[in-house]
């Protein structure tokens, strides 16, 4: 039995850039975060004639090439593996709250695989393999993020070129600055659940069409670039001060990013000691994070009266990993 253990993860800023349709014109550069939520993929050998996966449902198939579930049809097929096993997955938050955990599935799954096969798969192969799968074979309007920093863990600075080629860079953070940012950040679920392929299908297609979109990304891109240095100089304060003005410009860019509920709960957030805030992922609901380094009890306060539940966190520094192995 294998299982692997994989960080979901928040974007900090600069998201959206790492859109193919953005970073082959302009380049991407933003920065992510793992956190302390993870996917669990375990994996084991069966000795019946039928693969077994259990995720949100059961399958079960006699021919691996049959499975429904893509990333784990295309996985088993990236890395020729024929075998009939029983895959399983557990996860600390549910599918569809912007929190990456598609890609940390694919990841800690392909992790796993390769742990079967006797080999040692470096994190950037993990995340590389990730994004064949997804935006290569399945032709998911998805962006490198999530894979990368799933693999990888930390606090990071991502940086992709226009060819494509991805460097994933630490940010230079005190101790301090971690503990400030781990306090202060509050994440709250909106019990709305999304389809990122949709909203970013839709962002796609509206920034293309759409000049001023597109202008409003590169601001985003800008973004995060203060942001990672409000943080390496220990500016937490304003780094939510931009965060506010991300939120700005990132519900602009697509139908489907936010709605009345959310606009009120950011105002209302806003209201009661928030610096800033922004929904996570491709946004239209999932979890709100908001910067607040004050007024904790009153923010919390005014989410719960509306329904919202707090999910604590901590940040994650080790990516994904194998926490057992019988082999």
């Amino acid at each position: 039995m294998i299982i692997t253990r994989t960080p979901l993860r928040i974007p900090i800023g600069g998201g959206g850039t790492d859109l193919p349709f953005y970073y082959t014109r302009y380049g991407c550069s933003l920065v992510t975060a793992a956190v302390d939520k993870y996917i669990y993929i375990v994996l084991k050998p069966r000795f019946h004639d039928k693969t077994r996966v259990c995720y949100s449902r059961v399958e079960e198939v006699d021919d691996n090439g049959k499975i429904e579930h893509p990333l784990v049809r295309e996985a088993l097929k990236l890395l020729g593996i024929k075998d009939h096993l029983e895959i399983v997955s557990i996860s600390d938050v549910a599918a569809g709250t912007g929190m990456g955990s598609s890609f940390s599935f694919l990841v800690g799954l392909l992790n796993a695989l390769h742990i079967y096969k006797g080999e040692h798969a470096s994190k950037t192969l993990l995340a590389e393999e990730a994004t064949k799968i997804d935006l290569d074979i399945l032709k998911e309007p998805a962006g490198k993020q999530d894979q990368y920093i799933a693999s990888f863990g930390g606090i990071q600075h991502m940086a992709i070129n226009k060819q494509g080629q991805v460097r994933m860079e630490p940010l230079n953070l005190t101790e301090d600055t971690v503990r400030n940012l781990e306090n202060n950040l509050l994440l709250f679920y909106t019990n709305k659940t999304h389809s990122s392929a949709k909203i970013l299908g839709q962002q796609k297609k509206e920034a293309e069409s759409d000049s001023v979109k597109m202008d409003n990304l590169s601001q985003i891109k800008e973004i995060g670039e203060e942001i990672r240095k409000s943080l390496e100089k220990g500016n937490t304060r304003r780094f939510g001060e931009w965060m506010n003005m991300h939120w700005e410009l990132k519900r602009s860019l697509a139908k489907g990013m936010t709605d009345t509920d959310i606009d009120r709960w950011y105002q209302l957030a806003m209201a009661n000691g928030a610096i800033g805030g922004k929904l996570m992922g491709s946004g239209g609901g999932g979890y709100f994070m908001f910067y607040c380094d004050s007024a904790h009890d009153e923010l919390r306060g005014a989410m719960k009266a509306e329904g919202l539940r707090e999910m604590s966190f901590r940040f994650d520094f080790d990516g994904t990993k194998v926490i057992f192995n019988s082999k």
